[in-house]
C-alpha cells in the first residue's frame, strides 16, 4: 500500500483569525485519536489537496508535525467553501497500527458494459462505497470494478465478487448488488409512466385548489367573527 505524507505546523491562531491561514493559502486542523491529546495544525492547502485526492478517506497518511516523527493518521473530515471550493477545514485521526479499524471505501468503476453499449440498457449502481474492517496497513484507496462483465440484463456483480484481500474484513450484505443493468423502457411502459406523471399531477392540482378554498373559507370567518371596534 502507498503511504502519503504530509507536513504540518503547530497552530496558534483559533476562530475567526484563521482567516488570515486561508489568506496565505493554508488551512486549519486539527489531529486527535489514538495515543495523542488533539493538536490544533496547519498544512498547506494543495498539498492537502494532492493527498486528499491519492489517499482519500481510506488510507494511511504519515503526518509530520514540525519535522517530528511522522503519525499514521486519516483524513477523518474536511469542509470546503460553497463558493470558492476551497478546503477551509480539514480532520486526521491517529490510529494504532496494531488494531483494527473499519473504514468506507469508494468503488471506481471502470471498463464498458456491451449490455449498456451494445443493448441500450441503462448502467444502475445501487453502491458507490463499502464499509470494511482492517489493520491500517491494509486499508484499501478504493477498489476497481470492471462492467464489462455485465453483457446481458440477466448479468450482476455483487459484494462478493468484488476484488477484497484477504486481510481486509467486508461489513457488507455479501449478496447485495454493487452493479447492474437495466433494460430500456418498452413504449407500454412509456406510456403508463406518462399517465401516471399525469394523475400525480392532477393529484396535486386538485390538494392545492383544496387548501386554497379552506384558507379563504377560514380568512372569510375570520373577518365575520371579528370585534367591531366601539366608536
Amino acid at each position: 500500500m502507498e503511504l502519503f505524507t504530509l507536513n504540518a505546523k503547530k497552530r496558534d491562531l483559533i476562530g475567526r483569525k484563521n482567516y488570515h491561514l486561508r489568506n496565505d493559502g493554508r488551512i486549519p486542523a486539527v489531529v486527535y485519536g489514538s495515543g495523542i491529546e488533539p493538536i490544533s495544525i496547519e498544512v498547506v492547502h494543495n498539498e492537502f489537496a494532492k493527498v486528499l485526492k491519492g489517499a482519500g478517506e481510506s488510507t494511511l497518511v504519515a503526518l509530520a508535525i514540525d519535522g517530528g516523527k511522522p503519525l499514521h493518521v486519516l483524513i477523518q473530515d474536511s469542509q470546503t467553501d460553497p463558493l470558492r471550493d476551497e478546503f477551509i477545514h480539514a480532520d486526521f485521526r491517529a490510529v494504532d497500527m496494531l488494531k483494527k479499524i473499519e473504514a468506507e471505501v469508494k468503488l471506481h468503476f471502470i471498463g464498458e458494459s456491451p449490455a449498456v453499449k451494445g443493448l441500450g440498457g441503462t448502467l444502475v449502481r445501487p453502491m458507490d462505497e463499502i464499509r470494511i474492517k482492517a489493520l491500517p496497513k491494509d486499508l484499501l484507496s478504493f477498489i476497481e470494478i470492471d462492467i464489462s462483465k455485465l453483457v446481458t440484463f440477466d448479468d450482476a456483480i455483487h459484494v462478493k465478487d468484488l476484488p477484497i484481500p484477504s486481510t481486509v474484513e467486508v461489513l457488507e450484505d455479501m449478496d447485495a448488488t454493487v452493479a447492474l443493468v437495466a433494460a430500456p423502457r418498452t413504449d407500454a411502459e412509456m406510456d403508463e409512466l406518462s399517465k401516471a406523471v399525469e394523475i400525480d399531477v392532477t393529484a396535486v392540482e386538485k390538494v392545492e385548489k383544496e387548501k386554497k378554498a379552506d384558507d379563504e373559507t377560514a380568512e372569510g370567518d375570520e373577518k365575520k367573527n371579528a370585534p367591531v371596534a366601539k366608536k
